[in-house]
């Protein structure tokens, strides 16, 4: 199937590689010429694991293809993918503007083409955003009609930075929104080579799909660690007490880690979005609102332990062990480690880091962080955090250093001379 994706992001470039890797010819459409060039040269402009051999696969076998040629694209397409980012604004909302630009484009393309086509948004938006935002877009743009001249799909994306690609490739549910019945069969029929079940909905609950399973996930991370920090005073040990949770089959073990909280593109982004949008329609969402809170004071609470054990913080050296919001990825937005360093630069401190894979994102928000070329530099400090679970981590030699642990790292916990947990 001849496939088109606007945007060439995570979810993008991932849906380009992923579908191309399954014999559809796809062209990825992006507005950043550098990126473009970099993508036909094999070079995946992000990180992400088995990323690159994919590509090159695909653009050996001429099944993969990025231009800034959106008519021509479309032109071809049988479906249309806009993939484009959906920021949050400052007061948590979200902000549409690139994915109604792409609708724009999208839809001054379709005027001139006279074969069906369905246009599928997969960027993250709210409930009813499709149907009252999108829609109307497509049509004063092509002077064509929704549903009749060509079809509208909502198809959420479920991937994990860092394990994006596999995501896409092994889905656990594909979730497709329909305006129509003969858009919604289309979409399945592409999606059939996929071993995973296909649930075929509303185009607003499709996109409440997505709001309500991070969220839920977001606050289970919360849930956790609101037990691990009661545990802490109890003197109980809060991953034992999650152990023996995730055996029942109705909570299972996953996201109950607990740690110095969530952060990254989804988990942060889409609480809020729902949040703001529960307030547009004159609904409190209490949870939700309690879930945020928790996770923004959370990692805060190392630089306490770190006060106790240093006796204050002006004038000390402090090591800082990862950086990106998670292991596996360079993504640092909404990354624990962002308040973590900017409090301690703000007393004072002299902060050396350590990460990786995201140095070079945390230095342009940074720029007076002392950069080191190896975790080891980093333990040569007054005292260390860590923050990201990086494997390498767990291969340094802790003995004699005062660590204050955000992730569980079990030979720290064993080796430093001071060792503290965040919330155990």
């Amino acid at each position: 199937m001849e496939i088109c994706i606007v945007g060439t992001g995570y979810v993008g470039l991932s849906a380009s590689v992923g579908f191309a890797s399954k014999g559809n010819s796809v062209t990825c459409v992006d507005i950043d010429k550098e990126k473009v060039e970099k993508i036909n040269q094999g070079e995946p402009p992000i990180y992400e694991k088995g990323m690159e051999k994919l590509l090159n696969e695909a653009l050996d076998q001429e099944l993969l293809k990025a231009t800034t040629d959106l008519e021509t694209a479309v032109e071809k397409a049988t479906i249309i993918f806009i993939t484009v980012g959906t920021p949050m604004k400052e007061d948590g909302s979200i902000d549409l503007s690139k994915v109604k630009q792409a609708a724009e484009d999208v839809g001054k393309a379709l005027k001139e083409k006279d074969d069906y086509t369905v246009v599928t948004v997969k960027s993250t938006v709210v409930p009813r955003t499709t149907r009252d935002e999108i829609i109307p877009i497509l049509e004063k743009k092509s002077g064509k009609d929704a549903g009749k001249d060509f079809g509208v799909c909502m198809n959420p994306e479920f991937l994990r930075e860092g394990k994006a690609l596999s995501d896409f490739l092994d889905p656990d549910r594909i979730v497709i929104g329909e305006l129509d019945e003969k858009s919604g069969k289309l979409l399945e029929n592409l999606c059939k080579d996929f071993d995973s079940p296909i649930l075929r909905m509303g185009l607003s609950s499709a996109e409440m799909v997505k709001y309500a399973s991070n969220s839920f996930l977001a606050n289970k991370i919360s849930f956790i660690n609101e037990i691990g920090n009661i545990c802490k005073k109890l003197e109980i040990d809060v991953y034992e007490v999650a152990e023996a949770m995730g055996h029942d089959e109705r909570i299972s073990p996953r996201f109950l880690r607990a740690g110095a909280g969530y952060g990254g593109s989804c988990f942060p982004k889409d609480v809020r979005a729902l949040i703001a949008k529960s307030k547009d329609i004159s609904y409190e969402p209490e949870l939700l609102e309690s879930g945020v809170s928790l996770n923004e004071d959370q990692p805060l609470k190392m630089l306490e332990l770190l006060k106790e054990h240093l006796g204050g913080l002006e004038g000390k050296t402090v090591g800082v062990l990862g950086l990106a919001f998670k292991p596996g990825t360079d993504d640092i937005r909404e990354s624990p480690a962002l308040d973590v360093v900017n409090v301690l630069l703000e007393e004072n401190v002299e902060v050396k880091a350590y990460d990786p894979k995201a140095m070079d994102n945390f230095r342009e928000r940074f720029p007076d962080v002392e950069y080191c070329d190896s975790a080891e530099e980093v333990l040569d400090s007054d005292a260390a955090l860590i923050l990201t679970d990086w494997g390498e981590f767990g291969d340094l030699d802790y003995s004699g250093k005062v660590i204050i642990d955000g992730r569980r790292l079990e030979k720290a916990e064993e080796e430093a001379d001071v060792y503290e947990g965040i919330c155990w």
